[in-house]
């Protein structure tokens, strides 16, 4: 049998320690073994027994069927629709975006939300959509940018169009309308911002920080790099093209539910 702990300690005690600190050393012990036998403590920090531990959140939650959640905006996999929460944010005054972040360029936007830009580019991801960078200038040689766009594939162009709509409620009953219907020329106030699809180019990264997430941009209507989502019409590249429609758009703070799906030549703005 082998000697125990305790044993070896007190055979090492007896041959090397002067014999009055070794009395005193092993008088010591039964106090030294039961600290050495003693379980370990759990921190303050844990939780007691009886408290409730709530769980940790994934970043992706499932609803049910073919639906998930990522934070407040939900995803279908089968159909790849996107929805998330906005509000109105503007009823008059020139546009250069139709949704920001609340904490962004707020001043020149149609509607506001508090989604994580980052959380949504992870929707566009998950349902396969593939963004292109067509309608981002190529940088020149001197820290600005060139006349010259990106060379990007068909296939890539046609899975990053995608369609915007509408949702929300008006006098008890619910409404949906493209968001280019809420849009009006600003001259020529008769016409509304032309049907087709708006295209998904992802933003992009700078010193390792998500420029979408850092400024606030998401669907812009007047080109943005930085937002990842941007209206491709011959006159996104002036700002003082396009207003909210008088008498479409509802009032300041009402609830919005934007809703993302894949382009279909077949959709079509309903004419004024």
């Amino acid at each position: 049998m082998f000697p125990t702990f305790s044993a070896r300690l007190t055979a090492m005690v007896a041959r090397h320690i002067p014999f009055t600190f070794a009395a005193i050393l092993l008088s010591l012990w039964p106090s030294i073994a039961d600290a050495q036998d003693r379980s370990p403590v759990e921190p303050k920090s844990l939780p007691l027994p009886d408290q409730k531990v709530e769980p940790t959140q994934p970043a992706v939650e499932k609803i049910d069927g073919d639906r998930y959640r990522i934070g407040k905006i939900t995803i279908d996999k089968k159909t790849r629709e996107i929805r998330f929460p906005a509000k109105v944010n503007m009823i008059e005054g020139l546009l250069e975006f139709l949704v920001v972040h609340e904490n962004g360029k707020v001043h020149e936007s149609l509607l506001a939300t508090d989604i994580s830009p980052t959380q949504l580019n992870l929707a566009f991801t998950l349902l396969s959509y593939r963004a292109s960078q067509e309608l981002y200038p190529l940088p020149n040689g001197t820290g600005g940018v060139s006349n010259k766009f990106p060379d990007v594939p068909a296939e890539v162009k046609e899975s990053a169009r995608i369609k915007i709509e509408f949702e929300w409620s008006e006098d008890g009953k619910s409404r949906k309308a493209f968001a280019n219907e809420w849009i009006q020329h600003a001259v020529k106030t008769s016409e509304t911002m032309p049907s087709g699809a708006w295209v998904y180019g992802g933003s992009g990264f700078q010193d390792g920080k998500f420029n979408a997430e850092v400024t606030g941009d998401i669907i812009a209507i007047f080109l943005s790099q930085a937002a990842m989502i941007n209206y491709p019409g011959t006159d996104n590249q002036d700002d003082e093209v396009w207003v909210p429609y008088p008498k479409r758009v509802p009032e300041i703070g009402t609830n919005v539910t934007v809703i993302i799906t894949p382009f279909s030549k077949t959709d079509k703005t309903p004419k004024s």
